[in-house]
């Protein structure tokens, strides 16, 4: 099983994805979208080299384009379907975690901010944002506009990084700029997470209502 996980994941070299997305460009901007689509579901798919793969083959601005309606589509059926199911009891027994009431507690109060800037990071628990604003029962209008612009930052760095990269090879500090924005996500990324926990403490008796 776990020998098929990792062939599985093999496959998404941004080469084998160049390849998968040019044989299928009969189809037009579809299969774009889907892999970025997936992102929502698939958590250990890589963001990077989906968008950067987009970019590649369709252009700088198409790429954009196909790429964010994926993660925000698949952002809103995350986050919708766990707005309909948060009041179920398995959903509130989950809710109950003490990790993921932290989560939920931090995205009551601050859900537009907590939101736009998870989204914009390239890296990060994409799924875990969507499930936590869902279950808050987060507006729905804050949480489109919030992942709508965060996915639109993300994205346009990405592709912006995936259609200028032979330069970035051929002129080192580009390149090092490209590590160092990587870098700085994964650093931040880690950064708000642990923001989010210790300023969201929740007493063992606390309920959170959903």
């Amino acid at each position: 099983m776990l020998g098929t996980e990792l062939s599985l994941m093999d496959y998404f070299t941004e080469q084998q994805l160049e390849a998968f997305l040019e044989s299928f460009r009969s189809l037009g901007p579809l299969p774009g979208i889907l892999l970025t689509f997936m992102k929502s579901f698939i958590p250990p798919l890589p963001t990077l080299v989906i968008v950067g793969a987009n970019a590649a083959i369709y252009g700088m601005w198409a790429g954009f384009l196909y790429s964010w309606i994926g993660l925000v589509s698949g952002c809103l059926i995350t986050f919708l379907s766990f707005r309909w199911a948060a009041g179920t009891p398995y959903m509130q027994r989950w809710a109950n975690k003490p990790k993921v009431r932290k989560l939920m507690n931090w995205a009551q109060k601050n859900g537009f901010n907590f939101v736009f800037l998870l989204s914009i990071l390239p890296v990060g628990p994409f799924v875990l944002v969507n499930m936590a604003a869902g279950l808050t029962r987060m507006q729905i209008t804050s949480f489109a506009v919030a992942v709508a612009l965060g996915k639109a930052v993300m994205v346009f760095c990405v592709s912006y990084i995936g259609t200028n990269m032979t330069d970035f090879m051929e002129q080192p500090l580009k390149l090092a700029g490209v590590v160092l924005f990587i870098g700085a996500s994964i650093w931040m990324n880690r950064r708000l997470q642990a923001y989010f926990a210790a300023s969201a403490p929740l007493a063992p008796d606390t309920e959170i209502e959903i």
